[in-house]
Formats: C-alpha cells, sequence, structure tokens
C-alpha cells in the first residue's frame, strides 16, 4: 500500500486534535481565569535508507542521507498561563490574583485544587467557597452580621459588624505558586491538581517573594485570544484539506496502476 496514505492519515489525525484544543479555547472564551491550551506536534520515526555520512566510497562521504518520514503526532497540550484581562466587577466577594499565583480549593476527598477563578460565594455557615461549594483555603467565616467585607492585597480578610468601628481581621488568604505551572493537571471546574511536572507548591502572601498581589471586586478574564483562535482554526482547516488533497492523490496514483497493468 502507498506509505502516503498512512502518513496523510497521522496528518489528519493531527489536525483533528488540533482543531479540537482550539474548539476547546473558544468554547471557554468567557470562562473565569481560563488558560489557553496549544497542541505540541512531533515528527514519527524515519525510515534511514541511506544514512547521512555513509561512506559512498574508501574515501569519499555521502553529503546526505536517504530518510523516509512517517508523519506526525501529537505529543502534548501545553496550557499557557498568560495573564488575562482583568475586569472590575464590584462584587465585594470577587478577588483577581494579579501576578503569579493561584487560589487554594479543598476539594471533598481531602486533596487540594489550585484555581485562577476568584469568584467566591458564602456558604450556609458564612465560609467563603467556590460556585462549587468547595472550601476555600485557609478556610475563612464571614460573620453573620457583617456589614461590610475587605480584602487587603495581602490576603487580609477584614470585616465590619455593627457596634464596631474598627475593622476586624477574620482571615487571610494565601496564594500557591509553582516553578511549571504548565506542569499541573486539569481537571475542569477551573481547578488544577499538582504533578511531579508541576513541583511542589510554594505558599506565601500575596504581594511578596514574586507573588502576586490580590485585587478585590475584579476577576481575571480567560487569556484567550479570539483572533489568534481563529486564524489558527483557518490554518488547521487548511492543513487538513491539504492532507486530504495526498490521500485523494495516493488513490488516484493506486486506481492508475490497478486499471493499466
Amino acid at each position: 500500500m502507498h506509505a502516503a496514505l498512512y502518513v496523510s492519515k497521522t496528518g489528519l489525525s493531527a489536525q483533528d486534535t488540533q482543531l479540537t484544543t482550539i474548539a476547546n479555547n473558544l468554547a471557554n472564551v468567557g470562562t473565569v481565569g481560563f488558560k489557553r491550551d496549544r497542541a505540541v506536534f512531533e515528527d514519527l520515526l524515519y525510515q534511514i535508507q541511506r544514512q547521512p555520512g555513509a561512506q559512498s566510497t574508501e574515501e569519499t562521504q555521502l553529503p546526505s542521507g536517504l530518510q523516509l518520514g512517517t508523519g506526525v503526532r501529537v505529543v502534548g497540550t501545553q496550557k499557557q498561563f498568560t495573564e488575562g484581562n482583568l475586569q472590575v466587577t464590584d462584587n465585594a466577594l470577587d478577588v483577581a490574583v494579579d501576578g503569579r499565583g493561584f487560589l487554594q480549593i479543598l476539594r471533598p476527598d481531602g486533596t487540594i485544587a489550585y484555581t485562577r477563578n476568584g469568584q467566591l460565594h458564602m456558604n450556609a455557615d458564612g465560609q467563603l467557597v467556590t460556585a462549587g461549594g468547595l472550601l476555600l483555603q485557609p478556610v475563612i467565616a464571614i460573620p453573620e452580621d457583617a456589614q461590610s467585607i475587605t480584602i487587603g492585597t495581602d490576603g487580609t480578610v477584614s470585616v465590619v459588624t455593627p457596634g464596631n468601628t474598627e475593622a476586624q481581621v477574620v482571615g487571610n488568604i494565601q496564594v500557591a505558586d509553582f516553578i511549571n505551572p504548565g506542569g499541573l493537571q486539569a481537571i475542569g471546574a477551573n481547578l488544577f491538581l499538582e504533578t511531579a511536572s508541576s513541583g511542589n507548591p510554594i505558599l506565601g502572601t500575596p504581594g511578596e517573594d514574586g507573588l502576586g498581589q490580590l485585587v478585590q471586586g475584579a476577576l481575571e478574564n480567560s487569556n484567550v485570544d479570539i483572533v489568534e483562535e481563529m486564524v489558527n482554526m483557518i490554518t488547521t482547516q487548511r492543513a487538513y484539506e491539504m492532507n486530504s488533497k495526498v490521500v485523494s492523490t495516493a488513490d488516484q496514483m493506486l486506481q492508475f496502476v490497478t486499471q493499466n497493468l
């Protein structure tokens, strides 16, 4: 069978994966704290029929060899942790991390997940939670009679209650950073998990040791660039069409052989 059929098949499969990645980016263009993905390609094994540098005679060498590639594959997807634009919401429980760092979230199984989505809410006990009801870590409880909530740039959470002229500190929000954020495992719901590739979390106070500050009343938008994704989609479509054309051409060549020989 014609080798070009198998090579173009790998190209079609790779471009299909690329389109899926682009579609996921565009679908999450309005997701708070979302980080876009990009597909990473690599060429497959080569069939070495003439080794470069091999002896063509006793005193001469081949300047180049004969190497036939066998196609392409998607070796991975990479999260792009560039910062999205900050959008002012004026909601006291909205908080954005302006710089490096993640908020810590307690999962039902007791493990810690990490997020850039700062859309916080209060549960029935006054504790700060995500939209899915997962607790912010460390746990911060807001008094029932709190008249106002203030989240400082260093993560200090304070409230004003009736009868008190001074604000009362009820907790401190910490942020976590990683040596390699791209190695985090995305599990959905705007959450990431630590992996061996990401390294251990480095906890700290917002605004210190290179960590980002917290901005109350603001949210970080998705870092998806719609124009860039549309251009990538057009490029992917054309690459898919070209690989399809190779399949069609190889089929025509085989058809000619079968009909004329």
